[in-house]
């Protein structure tokens, strides 16, 4: 037995097989030629595509066969066959028909995974200006504040996976060189979603941009989308009032032309009670009070 055996294995060939918690349990409806991903791999989509089939793998407990943590077996171990089983499928569903020609002398999924990232992963010229050239021209226009900042985020994300941060190892330590640019990444990202903003965040633009220091991409979402929220309460209750307003004065104007067109079809009357032409007394206002207009 080698120190590949993963967590969950066993010590036989059939109980690891069996066993659902073991990477090398597959199971019945799993088959080779699966589609598990929305897209089919090609030359701008290995980000995406990659992510989606990370997830899937994940959800199947099959991520260590590309990423080298579940390393192949040799033939001398209990669990080689279950092993070659479990590899097996995962090759149909990392290659489709298109690509499938390409990686067939392929031994292990770890040599096409890394296959596939060195054809498609790689950043070129073109797809980096696309990029950036969609992120400068984003704006939200009809979108709402969530549909917009989804769709930026999007675009940040494919750029930070297309372009990862450096690192540096020294012997056993890992340092993350991008930690120190984080800061200045979060205020650029800042700038880059309040510059898309319709023209109506202008006073939250600005209290933003005034606050010292500056807040995260984070809080600063989080303010926009209330400030949008109270705009529309208010725009609301504005209706509300303009609404009420017009009636009441609506109301008015054709109480004044009732009774103007009432004086003029009774101007042979005479008020008892008043003692004047137009009205008798039952229309009196000195008798029955004066309306509001």
């Amino acid at each position: 037995m080698t120190g590949n055996l993963p967590p969950g294995g066993s010590d036989t060939n059939t109980n690891a097989s069996s066993n659902p918690n073991s990477p090398f349990y597959i199971h019945p409806i799993d088959y080779p030629r699966q589609v598990h991903v929305n897209e089919n791999l090609g030359d701008n989509n290995y980000v995406d595509w990659s992510r989606e089939m990370k997830i899937f793998l994940l959800t199947k407990n099959k991520v260590g066969f590309i990423d080298g943590t579940l390393a192949k077996l040799t033939e001398d171990t209990d669990e080689y066959r279950a092993w070659q089983r479990s590899d097996a499928p995962i090759k149909g569903w990392l290659t489709e028909k298109d690509i499938r020609n390409s990686v067939k002398y392929t031994t292990t999924t770890k040599e096409i995974w890394g296959d596939l990232e060195e054809r498609f992963g790689k950043e070129s010229a073109p797809r980096a200006y696309e990029l950036k050239r969609a992120l400068t021209t984003l704006i939200q226009d009809t979108d709402s504040v969530s549909t917009y900042f989804t769709k930026m985020r999007g675009i940040w994300d494919e750029i930070l996976s297309a372009s990862p941060t450096p690192s540096c190892t020294f012997g056993k330590y890992t340092y993350d060189i991008g930690k120190k640019l984080t800061k200045s990444k979060d205020k650029e990202q800042v700038y880059e979603f309040l510059m898309g903003l319709e023209d109506a965040f202008g006073t939250i633009k600005t209290q933003i941009l005034s606050t010292k220091p500056m807040s995260s991409l984070g809080d600063v979402y989080h303010m926009v989308s209330e400030y949008k929220q109270q705009r529309r309460i208010s725009a609301a209750r504005k209706f509300n009032v303009d609404t009420t307003t017009y009636q009441i004065r609506a109301q008015s104007i054709v109480n004044k032309n009732q009774f103007e067109k009432n004086s003029t079809s009774e101007e042979g009357m005479k008020c008892n009670h008043y003692g004047k032409n137009g009205h008798t007394i039952n229309g009196c206002f000195e008798k029955i009070g004066y309306p509001d207009w």
